[in-house]
């Protein structure tokens, strides 16, 4: 939808546009708006519907209306500061925040000084609504360091002036027993630089009495309930607000809506942002307590000598106030009377001394409250010189209409005082709709509506007669013919009978009040002791001393009454909204049991009457409900009209008339202006906004429609760009790589080809990358194709400047693989292959048989356990059998074969046949071992001829000759004793006879004595054998 253009110096605030659609849905929320606008019941109405759904805001013009909730809405977070932080006033639904802004808006742009006058009697909410509005002028206006300490400060003064200011009555537990008129002072950049509070008639009666079920001032049960005990301890004070006559009277202690230990410390912090120091807060404290002090005052004694019965309070008091006890003492019990130029000290009765203490009390609170005032207002002072114009807005929260069972003085002039808002109130307010009709020339049908308010400051005045009752009196005489005036004398036989001899009633718009004359004469004259006036001037007490000038016992005039200063504040009041641009806040309590949700219809109507928003209603209904600029009405209507769609190129004037004849707008529902249209009827209105509803679905379509073609489009027009770009940036990317992969290929394969042909040369810079590139590729082709074991003698032709380095290289290469392969064996291996070594050192290339004995192991023995006798084993008792095989042995004679077993020990070889030990050879007397070179198996042990138990050699034959001859060189330590004979062995019979083995190969074995007598063997031709294959076997075997 369009959005409404709003030029602020209109002056004039237009309707909602974006609440018109939806009107039906929570009421209407300008009055303005409302058909019946003349019925009381649908106002109500409106209100009830808006209440329901916790919508408390609703205008009528240029005024806020406002429903207390009674109950914590979501509409004042910072979001919601946001949403309406300079937005036009009609762009979002009514709030606070928008009369707030409008104001502030107004000030910047007009540059003329704004008030927002909040009204509404007392529980409505007025209080809580000033602090919405400081609140959002604090987050939403410009800051900094300096402005920001304002803005505390000016936020902090709320919580301070409600403490002293504030108290629980029958209608509201936060109600202002003061009025208060606070001036926001902004720079030229819109920023609050400054403040500063006015202050009006403080109840000061409340200090020292409280109807039933109501509370004197919150700071005095903030300091009983939230004080740490020392600082109650220093100025004599007990945690038990009953102990205190000045709190009792209401016999209200405690409310449950209030926390006054928490707000304690929030008035604390308070003090300090403001710019208390601590002297001074001790100061304003030992004020506080010295007025309950006062009311714990007891008298005594007969009449005419009265003393004071209580001398703990007196000392007390004389501490904190910073005074002489006994001079407080005598100022309390007498009066000082000068008669003749002579100064007479008169005893009091009991009843005078009790006014005189209580009125000491009002007093002292009373200008303590006033210099608290001052002091906040110093701290707000606007300081900067360079820039003194600075501009205002106003804040107005003052008492609201009051109306209790006993009202007296102070109801009389808080009513008074709200009669005169509401004359002002009407007055602006109609005067600003005549100034508007006149400007635009439309002419003006004057609204005829009561006048309510009688001045009555004349009947304040004190009378001769200094009682109560001749007061009463003398108003009969003078203003009894009034018609809004009436006495019990005055009155008819029914009225008589609801009121008191000692009252008198006004008819105030707000209704009627009854005021009990009772202590008119003296509130009004609000007179205090001249004795205690100089003891209180006599004060260490800088606070005190700053609130009881001297002065005032020197001036001979006299003071004026209560009721003349107020209403002189009242006029100056007066002079200052009047000189303001003002808004309205309208405040309402939707019941009086402040509960949440509760709607009394007779309640609000009553307030619905004395606040006059009916007569604010139909004042601007009188004329036209609806204005707005042509520009502005042109703009969000012109579609509705094919002559002024989508552009009217003519005067505006002409436009709307175009229009409007187009929507067939009747002479008498609308009125052209100068620059505005005014239409009279809302349903004329509501008739064109559902056109425009309906209008609007067709635009959507079309602008939709264009915006969708319009959007894919250049949607489609981005992509093509950036796949374009895209492409070319990777084309180049691409063509950039193969044109560098080129460049390198070319200077490689040159200098490849350069190093060639100077590869014989000491290296230079014209074949180092070629002699890099060889060496490089022998690395590369040795590292493919490494040896894969010890018994791989493979290594590649280095190029010839290697050679040397591929020597070591193979070197190493094999200590590597040595290594790793000895790392990996186990002690078993390791001992098999030492015999193997030894095996080979003895047999290898030197007997035909050793190649098919290299892949068989060599076993520990030949012979099973039970293959040797036990009496063998026994014979050889502890010796140690290394090794056992079984062999033939051959005469030494005859050469006949007998089958033996050999057994290895330590010490020496043993031959054995079954159960006996035919013959042991120790290692010390076996000189050698021959062997042929042939494959046969036949070794000669040779032994010494020295030893006796020796016959001779023996001859013996193993399957195993290799595995056997080994062990025995081994067990022996004979290993360089063998001897690998070729042909024929000798060896010794005995006796000194030798004796010859002959050796031939053949085809198969064989072993027999020759004719010549030698024995002759023939071995088998051995095939050739690689010895590598046996190793191989042999691992393999492993």
């Amino acid at each position: 939808s369009y959005l409404p253009i709003v030029v602020a110096s209109d002056g004039v605030r237009a309707m909602m546009e974006s609440a018109l659609t939806a009107r039906d849905r929570v009421g209407v929320q300008d009055f303005v708006l409302l058909e019946n606008f003349t019925s009381e019941a649908a106002f109500i109405e409106n209100l009830r519907k808006r209440f329901k759904e916790n919508l408390i805001y609703t205008y009528i013009g240029s005024v806020l209306v406002s429903v207390n909730p009674y109950k914590d809405l979501e509409i004042y977070t910072k979001n919601h500061m946001e949403r309406y932080r300079g937005v036009n006033f009609y762009e979002v639904s009514p709030h606070i925040y928008a009369v707030a802004d409008n104001s502030y808006r107004s000030m910047r742009t007009e540059r003329k000084d704004q008030c927002i006058l909040i009204s509404g009697e007392s529980g409505a909410g007025k209080t809580e609504a000033s602090k919405k509005i400081l609140q959002y002028y604090a987050f939403t206006c410009p800051a900094s360091e300096q402005v920001q300490t304002i803005k505390d400060r000016l936020l902090q003064s709320n919580p301070v002036l409600e403490a002293f200011g504030n108290a629980k009555t029958l209608r509201n537990d936060n109600s202002s027993r003061f009025g208060k008129y606070m001036d926001i002072q902004f720079d030229f950049k819109g920023a609050p630089v400054g403040g500063h509070i006015i202050n009006y008639l403080l109840e000061k009666s409340r200090v020292v009495h409280q109807n039933h079920g109501e509370r004197n001032f919150h700071i005095f049960y903030q300091l009983i309930e939230g004080g740490e005990e020392d600082l109650l301890r220093a100025l004599g004070l007990e945690r038990n607000p009953q102990q205190y006559q000045y709190l009792v009277k209401g016999n209200c202690p405690k409310v449950s809506s209030i926390n006054d230990r928490s707000d304690w410390k929030m008035v604390r912090k308070a003090l300090t942002v403001i710019g208390f120091n601590e002297d001074e807060v001790e100061e304003l404290l030992n004020i506080i307590a010295s007025v309950l002090h006062l009311g714990n005052v007891q008298y005594g004694g007969e009449e005419g000598n009265v003393c004071i019965t209580s001398d703990t309070q007196i000392k007390y008091l004389a501490r904190l106030l910073g005074v002489n006890g006994a001079v407080l003492t005598e100022a309390l019990t007498h009066k000082k009377i000068i008669a003749k130029g002579e100064e007479l000290m008169s005893p009091l009765n009991l009843e005078q001394a009790s006014s005189a203490r209580d009125a000491l009390s009002k007093a002292v609170y009373g200008r303590t409250f006033t210099w608290l005032v001052n002091k906040i207002n110093a701290s707000l002072t606007y300081t900067d010189d360079s820039h003194k114009n600075y501009s205002v807005i106003g804040l107005l929260d003052i008492y609201g209409f009051e109306v209790f069972q006993h009202n007296s003085f102070e109801q009389f002039c808080i009513n008074y005082c709200n009669e005169k808002l509401q004359q002002l109130f009407i007055e602006l307010t109609l005067k600003s709709e005549q100034e508007e009709y006149e400007a635009e020339g439309i002419t003006w049908e004057p609204e005829k509506f009561k006048g309510i308010i009688s001045i009555l400051d004349e009947e304040c005045l004190r009378p001769g007669d200094a009682s109560d009752l001749t007061f009463l009196e003398k108003l009969e005489d003078t203003v009894g013919g009034h018609a809004h005036f009436v006495t019990h004398k005055l009155a008819d036989a029914k009225t008589r009978k609801v009121m008191g001899r000692d009252e008198f009633r006004l008819l105030h718009y707000a209704g009627e009040v009854n005021y009990n004359v009772n202590g008119f004469l003296d509130k009004n004259n609000d007179l205090l002791f001249r004795n205690l006036k100089e003891v209180m001037c006599m004060s260490e007490n800088k606070i005190l001393n700053q609130c009881f000038d001297r002065e005032e016992l020197s001036d001979k005039k006299r003071p004026e009454t209560a009721a003349t200063q107020f209403k002189a504040s009242l006029a100056k009041l007066m002079e200052i909204l009047m000189s303001k641009e003002p808004s309205y806040i309208r405040c309402i309590k939707p019941n009086d049991s402040k509960q949440a949700g509760r709607f009394d219809e007779v309640l609000i109507r009553h307030q619905v009457k004395y606040l006059g928003l009916m007569e604010n209603l139909r004042v601007r209904r009188a004329g036209f409900a609806y204005r707005r600029r042509y520009e502005v009405f042109l703009q969000r209507y012109k579609s509705l009209c094919p002559d002024t769609w989508p552009n009217w190129q003519g005067k505006l004037a002409d436009g709307v008339a175009t229009l409007v004849k187009h929507l067939g707008y009747k002479p008498e529902e609308y009125k052209l202006g100068r620059s505005k249209i005014f239409i009279r009827f809302p349903k004329t209105l509501f008739a064109t906004e559902e056109a425009l509803e309906t209008r609007k679905h067709s635009l959507a379509t079309k602008l939709q429609a264009g915006w969708r073609g319009y959007s894919q489009k250049s949607k489609y027009q981005k992509l093509r760009t950036s796949a374009i770009a895209i492409q070319a940036w990777w084309r180049g990317i691409l063509a950039r790589r193969r044109a560098q992969r080129r460049r390198q290929a070319a200077d490689t394969i040159r200098r490849f080809i350069k190093g060639f042909i100077y590869r014989h040369r000491e290296r230079c810079p014209e074949n180092e990358y070629f002699l890099d590139y060889v060496r490089y590729s022998f690395l590369m082709k040795l590292h493919r194709n490494l040896p894969k074991n010890v018994l791989d003698k493979s290594w590649p032709t280095p190029p010839a400047a290697l050679a040397e380095a591929s020597e070591h290289l193979r070197k190493l290469c094999m200590q590597n693989m040595v290594w790793s392969y000895c790392k990996k064996i186990s002690p078993e291996w390791k001992h098999q292959m030492e015999q193997k070594m030894i095996a080979s050192e003895l047999f290898k290339d030197k007997k035909d048989n050793y190649p098919q004995s290299v892949p068989k192991l060599f076993v520990s023995t030949r012979l099973n356990g039970e293959d040797i006798n036990p009496k063998v084993v026994q014979a050889l008792g502890s010796e140690k059998m290394k090794y056992a095989v079984p062999v033939t042995k051959y005469d030494r004679k005859g050469y006949k074969a007998r089958p033996r077993q050999l057994l290895l020990t330590a010490n020496s070889a043993v031959i054995i046949e079954e159960t006996k030990l035919k013959q042991r050879i120790d290692y010390g007397a076996l000189k050698g071992i021959s062997v042929s070179s042939l494959s046969d198996g036949l070794f000669v042990l040779h032994v010494s001829s020295d030893d006796n138990k020796q016959k001779g050699d023996v001859v013996l034959q193993s399957d195993h000759v290799i595995e056997t001859l080994t062990k025995i060189a081994i067990c022996s330590d004979k290993i360089n004793s063998i001897n690998i004979n070729q042909g024929s062995i000798t060896f010794t019979v005995g006796q000194g006879k030798e004796g010859i083995i002959d050796f031939t190969p053949g085809s198969e074995l064989l072993v027999a004595k020759a004719k010549n007598g030698h024995l002759s063997v023939v071995s088998l031709l051995n095939l050739p054998h690689s010895q590598s294959d046996g190793f191989s076997k042999l691992k393999a075997e492993m």
